[in-house]
């Protein structure tokens, strides 16, 4: 019996950490005529669309079919990684995009800063950061905000987080949102958190004609319009 006149060969490369964006085990890469083509999260499928013409392989005299049955076969070789490569995957207008912190009784906070609730976006779970009266050079001048990664103590070292992001400080009066500060960063490890010092003047919150503080309440938003993660392997 003969095997197909094609021979594939496909190299198995170890691969550490992808999560949902690569095999969680293995990268491989095919290779038919010369030419290597890879698999990867978004191709996990390689192969021939127009493998053997029919007409081929039902012609008894070349032996591809025999008593009903035929065999393929493949070969693979498991190597080590040489090499360094990438994954990455990108969203962009993610549902639920928003997420909105009403801070009560602002006045008798005493600690330094605290953390809102968390919340999920993009797949990724995320904290407001807040300073009542400012951090490092803003101290006493101005509010600080930063979006900050929650689970980032979970995050592979090889593993960063894009986020397209703005922050935002309600006019309670009349309703409407100020931007006061947006952002494109990586999040991981080293960077867990990204935002502005200086996101609102201790003088702008405390003018009543603003309408940012009422009834000693702010309510401040975060929004992720876009975003990802890398992986280095």
């Amino acid at each position: 019996m003969h095997l197909c006149q094609k021979s594939i060969k496909i190299e198995f490369v170890q691969c550490m950490n992808l999560c949902h964006f690569c095999f969680p085990t293995l990268i491989a890469y095919a290779i038919a005529d010369g030419e290597i083509q890879r698999f990867h999260w978004m191709k996990t499928q390689l192969g021939f669309d127009k493998f053997l013409p029919l007409a081929i392989f039902n012609d008894a005299t070349n032996g591809y079919l025999l008593d009903d049955c035929c065999l393929f076969g493949t070969e693979v070789i498991v190597l080590k990684n040489s090499g360094k490569g990438e994954c990455m995957s990108l969203f962009k207008d993610p549902a639920n995009h928003s997420y909105t912190w009403k801070i009560e009784k602002i006045s008798a906070i005493k600690d330094e800063y605290l953390y809102s609730p968390e919340f999920t976006i993009g797949d990724q779970k995320w904290k407001l950061l807040l300073y009542p009266n400012g951090n490092n050079t803003s101290k006493g001048k101005s509010m600080s905000l930063f979006l900050e990664l929650s689970d980032y103590q979970n995050l592979p070292k090889q593993r960063k987080v894009y986020a397209e992001y703005k922050l935002r400080m309600k006019n309670q009066v009349d309703g409407t949102w100020s931007e006061r500060g947006r952002g494109n960063r990586w999040f991981c490890t080293s960077s867990t958190n990204w935002g502005f010092p200086d996101f609102t003047a201790l003088s702008d919150l405390n003018d009543a004609s603003k309408g940012f503080l009422m009834n000693d309440v702010v309510v401040v938003e975060a929004q992720i319009t876009g975003g990802g993660s890398r992986i280095l392997y």
